[in-house]
């Protein structure tokens, strides 16, 4: 990484930033391109498909369908088994889980098998690859899924979920969540120490997306595994709660975990994190107003806050984030806290905007493309597409087997 490295000298001698440090041939972006098992941690095209959406057909109006995940060169997707938080009235959250995880396994693997493989596991993405197959791979988002039961939290891995995010915006009964600022914040209860170190036994990704400060610290001195971060970024350039300090950061890297970089311009930008805060009064009156009429029908309830969303934003405009603003991401993860720290988890089709230059699944060459002109080497691009995630895989798979080995 040559160029890289004379662009760091330059910058501390001179205080000067550098910006695209060489030109770079197509030739060059496919050769590396191809060369990725690119990792999305991240999807929630679920949430449509469970409706009915095909995803072997052309969806414009979503980030995500097959030709173009095909045309993007994707290795591997996490799609998001996603409960909103309207499923936990009347004890429903258990079978919206087994709903997503059939959307999954019926109308996205099941429907296309000669271009999904079904992966729980770094062996079964590494396969996929030589059989020229998309991964798919499920994680649960929202920890209130689990019911407060172990027992379905061990089901719910039997059926093939590899990570849980322990909380959504709505903080659970063990766990508390960025987006609840009227629970006080209490991090994880015993019980939810209880539910990491099981999940840890089975081999399932601990993901602190989502969860308060003192949520991830209790994670990091719980977890014997690498937590992640599956769609997450730096609050450093944009500074919004569900995005990790610095101080954050650089602590899931020493125990070994990834930040996967959402895509989601508040994420991003500060200036699209400012346009959003001026937009959430708004948000949160009209959220509760809707979640009170339609308490008791959740379809309902869905198809009303998706109108709402339009309302609103056709009142306070979003500001668009950059292809520019997803690599300086990557960069400032990678300046404080190394490239294996940084990984990929774009929330395509879970967020209303996204960044211009990369605006779905087909366009992951331009990434490539910004990420060479940056001064990353091919090795570094590997790792920050997929060799990262797959390490962590790895040390969850090897926590859960030394753990099953003390106890057989």
């Amino acid at each position: 990484m040559r160029t890289r490295s004379c662009c760091l000298v330059l910058f501390l001698w001179a205080n000067v930033a550098c910006t695209q440090t060489r030109a770079v041939a197509d030739a060059d972006v496919d050769r590396v391109h191809k060369s990725a098992i690119l990792i999305d941690t991240h999807n929630d095209v679920t949430s449509f498909t469970v409706e009915g959406m095909d995803i072997g057909e052309p969806n414009p109006e979503r980030h995500t369908d097959l030709a173009r995940m095909k045309k993007g060169g994707m290795g591997a997707q996490f799609f998001a088994v996603y409960v909103a938080a309207s499923y936990v009235d009347g004890n429903r959250a258990a079978n919206r889980t087994l709903e997503m995880i059939d959307t999954v396994r019926h109308d996205i693997i099941g429907k296309y098998p000669n271009d999904f493989h079904f992966a729980t596991s770094v062996a079964d993405i590494r396969e996929a690859r030589k059989r020229g197959k998309i991964a798919a791979l499920m994680g649960i988002e929202g920890g209130h899924a689990i019911e407060d039961s172990l027992r379905l939290l061990r089901a719910f891995y039997d059926l093939g979920i590899r990570y849980m995010t322990l909380t959504h915006s709505n903080s659970n009964n063990w766990a508390d969540s960025s987006g609840d600022i009227e629970k006080p914040n209490n991090g994880l209860s015993p019980f939810g120490k209880q539910v990491v170190a099981e999940m840890n036994r089975l081999g399932m990704l601990v993901d602190i997306s989502h969860v308060s400060d003192k949520t991830f610290w209790d994670v990091i001195e719980t977890s014997k595994a690498p937590p992640f971060a599956s769609h997450s970024s730096a609050r450093a350039l944009a500074n919004i709660p569900r995005n990790m300090t610095d101080v954050m950061i650089v602590a899931l890297a020493k125990k070994g975990g990834v930040v996967q970089i959402n895509f989601g311009c508040e994420f991003l930008s500060q200036k699209s994190a400012d346009a959003s805060e001026q937009a959430r009064p708004a948000f949160i009156a009209a959220m509760r107003e809707l979640g009170e009429k339609y308490k008791n029908d959740p379809e309902k309830l869905r198809q009303a806050r998706q109108e709402m969303f339009r309302s609103v934003r056709r009142d306070h405009p979003v500001v668009p984030a950059t292809l520019e603003d997803v690599v300086a991401q990557i960069d400032h993860v990678a300046k404080i806290a190394g490239v294996d720290a940084v990984g990929i988890g774009s929330d395509f089709d879970g967020v209303g905007c996204v960044p211009t230059g990369l605006s779905d699944v087909s366009m992951w060459p331009s990434l490539t493309r910004a990420l060479l002109e940056k001064g990353y080497s091919q090795q570094d691009i590997l790792k920050i597409y997929g060799e990262n995630t797959l390490r962590v895989m790895a040390a969850a798979e090897m926590v859960a087997a030394q753990w099953q080995g003390r106890t057989n």
